[in-house]
Formats: structure tokens, C-alpha cells, sequence
């Protein structure tokens, strides 16, 4: 069960994920993975979207190509569906309601990272056609021997490089791959927008439905306007 618990604590930083959390592409990704299944003349199964959710770009290649029953397509597909991606993001650079307005306001007050499973080049990419990537010190992908979520590794990285133990910040997720993954780097979490069906959704501190909640920006304003 969720709980609003977590408006009552003060975060040492703060860690985004990226995609659906900052920056609105998870449309993209999902207008690319039709284009690509389009591409290659093949559909996916019923419920796909839900399940692609949060995947790494390329394990995302593997598991359309599967579940089209072309699996030797995995490479050719991951490739097309980032390409298409960047075409998308570059077309139509959206935040999340009420994404841009946290940033800002949380940056002047504490570290703030990022933490995404795709590419460095891509995050930077959107981060920057938002015009948000001068407000993050660090920017942390999986690769390089780091693993992508839900293992805990970018979490746990980001969190380090910002200088506070894990239990001092608060991660800011919208799946449950990355709900997931930050909690097993020992961190709080705050899931934004639709709650999953899955039972790894319970494993946030709180669900709302995005970062424009005036209940969270409130929260933002108190601690940031008390923060040293």
C-alpha cells in the first residue's frame, strides 16, 4: 500500500529517471516500436506496450523480435527502433506536466541526477532539447559495466556521484523496471503517472499522477524554501 509518508521528508538529492518521468518520449518509444513492427511487416502481441515498458532500447530489439517469432531480427530491430526514437524526439521535445517546474525549483537546493537506461547519448540529446540538461551534475546509463535496471546499478551510481547515501535521496520513477531498480540501490521512491498493474508498483513510497500535483509542489516549495 502507498503512503503519503514520503511528503514529510526532506531529500539529499534527488535521481530521475528520464523517459516518461522528465521528458515525454515514452509516446515516442511506443511510436517507434510500431514503425518498426511496421518496418519489418510484423505485430506484436496484445499487452506488448505495457511489457516493453522501461526496457533498455536494445533488450526492447530482442523482445519484439521474440515476440514476433523472429528473434534473429533482435540487432536489426533494436537499431531501427532507436533511430526512429531520436527522429520523434527531435521532431516534438515535450516535459512531463510539471517536470520542468521541480527541476528547477529542487536544483538550487540539492543535487539532482539522472538515471536512465538508454544510451548517454540519447538522454543527453533530450535532456538538452528540453532544455533541462545544465540543471543535472550527473548523468548516469547503464553500459561500461554498469547494468541496466532493475538492477540497482545506475541508481546506485548516481547516488554516489551526488554525494549522499542512498537512504538520503529520493528517486523519481515512472515503472516499475526503475521503481525496481532504485529500491534495490536502497533508495525512496516517488512513482509519477499511471500506476502499473503489476505488483511492483507497490513497492513505491507514493503513486501520483504526474509532477504538477499541487500536493507535491507544495511539498517542493516547503523543503526547498527551508533547505540551507
Amino acid at each position: 500500500m502507498t503512503t503519503r509518508h514520503i511528503l514529510t521528508w526532506s531529500p539529499a538529492a534527488i535521481v530521475f529517471d528520464c523517459d516518461g518521468t522528465l521528458v515525454d518520449t515514452e509516446r515516442h518509444w511506443q511510436d517507434a516500436r510500431i514503425r518498426v513492427f511496421g518496418e519489418f511487416g510484423l505485430k506484436p502481441r496484445p499487452g506488448f506496450a505495457e511489457r516493453a515498458r522501461g526496457v533498455h532500447y536494445t533488450e526492447c530489439g530482442s523482445l519484439m523480435a521474440r515476440e514476433a517469432g523472429k528473434p534473429q531480427l533482435a540487432d536489426d530491430m533494436a537499431q531501427a527502433l532507436l533511430r526512429h526514437f531520436m527522429a520523434f524526439v527531435a521532431e516534438d521535445p515535450v516535459t512531463m506536466p510539471g517536470a520542468a517546474a521541480l527541476v528547477r525549483l529542487a536544483a538550487g537546493h540539492v543535487p539532482l541526477a539522472v538515471a536512465s537506461n538508454c544510451p548517454l547519448d540519447v538522454v543527453e540529446f533530450c535532456l538538452a532539447r528540453v532544455g533541462l540538461r545544465s540543471y543535472f551534475a550527473h548523468v548516469v546509463v547503464a553500459g561500461d559495466g554498469l547494468l541496466p535496471k532493475p538492477h540497482p546499478d545506475v541508481y546506485a551510481t548516481a547516488v554516489r556521484l551526488c554525494s549522499v547515501r542512498p537512504e538520503e535521496a529520493m528517486a523519481v520513477e515512472d515503472s516499475v523496471t526503475g521503481v525496481e531498480s532504485a529500491r534495490r540501490a536502497g533508495m525512496r521512491v516517488l512513482g509519477v503517472g499511471p500506476r502499473p498493474a503489476e505488483e511492483g508498483a507497490g513497492r513505491a513510497d507514493l503513486w501520483l499522477r504526474t509532477l504538477a500535483e499541487p500536493e507535491l509542489q507544495a511539498w517542493a516549495h516547503a523543503w526547498a524554501g527551508g533547505a540551507g
